[in-house]
Parts: structure tokens; sequence; C-alpha cells
């Protein structure tokens, strides 16, 4: 697989975003999945992949804990796309004992809690999401966190058991938005007050002039601590 993966990577180098998807949709029919917190960059790959013809899906997860402007993409996406988003909820059973043994807002006491919680809501249902998925496409860009500047284009993903393309890894917020305007995007409003990065609605605030990227998720935290594992290798 590493050399696989080796070979990938070479040959996505020099390919545009939509030239890396188009390649893994042909390549990969049926079973390239966008992982989409329709967020900017999830909604721009979408479009993309919309422009493909091929066959592909998007994921993405109701924590139960998102805001209604989440929801509300969802709907406008399926519709503008022709595309049926599915949707991940987290075990019942699993939500419960934990909310009621540490609390509803847990994640706020410590970062185990928070970790805890992002397990529950979110890993758990990514392992179902993936289960029948080759290609797992994603949105994430080089100058998004700390945590994320060393990620490669194409890499395997073996707790998963995936090939993960992260297309849009170079790109520039700048890129991003003049993408959205260019085509049309539709995009969550909460960009446009002050969130450039949109997860759980008790974890998220919008960021101050001169703030990172992802200061507004987990602030509580420090820097090195905010991914909810999604990303994160075991």
């Amino acid at each position: 697989m590493e050399k696989r993966i080796e070979k990938l990577q070479k040959l996505m180098e020099a390919k545009s975003a939509e030239e890396i998807l188009s390649f893994f949709v042909n390549e990969f029919e049926g079973n390239v999945a966008l992982g989409s917190s329709l967020g900017a960059e999830d909604q721009v790959l979408t479009d993309m992949l919309s422009e493909t013809k091929g066959k592909f899906t998007v994921f993405t997860f109701d924590t139960g804990r998102l805001f209604q402007e989440i929801h509300d993409l969802i709907e406008i996406t399926n519709e503008k796309y022709d595309i049926n988003i599915d949707i991940y909820f987290p075990n019942q059973q699993d939500v419960e004992k934990m909310v009621n043994e540490k609390g509803v807002n847990l994640f706020y006491k410590s970062i185990e809690n928070r970790k805890e919680c992002c397990r529950i809501r979110k890993i758990e249902p990514l392992k179902r999401a993936l289960a029948d998925v080759d290609i797992w496409v994603t949105g994430l860009r080089k100058d998004q966190s700390l945590t994320r500047f060393y990620t490669p284009l194409v890499e395997w993903e073996e707790q998963y058991k995936v090939i993960k393309a992260n297309p849009l890894l170079s790109w520039t917020e700048k890129q991003v938005w003049a993408y959205i305007k260019k085509h049309n995007v539709p995009y969550n409003p909460l960009h446009d007050k002050g969130y450039p990065s949109i997860g759980c609605q008790p974890c998220t605030r919008a960021v101050k002039p001169g703030e990172d990227f992802r200061a507004g998720r987990w602030w509580w935290e420090s820097p090195e601590h905010s991914e909810c594992g999604l990303h994160v290798k075991e």
C-alpha cells in the first residue's frame, strides 16, 4: 500500500483540484465519498464533484449540537446539485450514557471529556460512513491550522482502511472564496459573521480580526488540541 500511495502522490502533484477529483471518480467509480461539514471548502468540492459527471457520494454528521444554518444548507445543497447528502447520527445509547454521566456540556470540563464527545458524535459515525468507501475526499488545507500543515495530498488512513485525498491542500482561503463567488456556490451565512470554521454550536465561536482560522473551534483549549479526531492518526 505504501508504494501505491507514493505513486498516487506523485501522480497528483501536478494536477489541479478538479483533475484530482476527476481521476479518483473515474478510477474508483461508486466508491468515492466526500466527508462534508458543509464548510466553505467542502462546498467547493461538492461543486467540483458535480462537474465530473461521475458517481460519488457526500456524507455529513448530525451530532445533535449543530447550528440551524447547517441544516438549512444541507437542503439547499441537495437541491442545487440534485444529490442526497447521507447524514450519519451518533449512537443514541452512547450519547445518553455520556450526557447522563458527565453532563450536557461535559466538553468544557476537560480535554478528555471533549474528545470523548467528539468520538461518540463524529468518529464512530465516520467509521460507519467509510465502511464501504475506497477514497475519502476531504477539504483539508495546509494553512487552516498548525496540525494540518504537514498533511500530504494523498495518504493512507490505516484506522479506516481508506485512501484519503485532500485536493484543496495547497489552496489559500482567498482561492476558496474566489471559487465560491465565481461559481455561485451556496455557503453557510455564518461565514459572513466571523465564523471561518464551523462545527458544533457550543464548541464554535466567531473569531476576532487577526486570529487564526480555527481559533473559534474549542477556543478554551490550546491550539495543538484543536482537532476533533477525524483527521488525527491513532
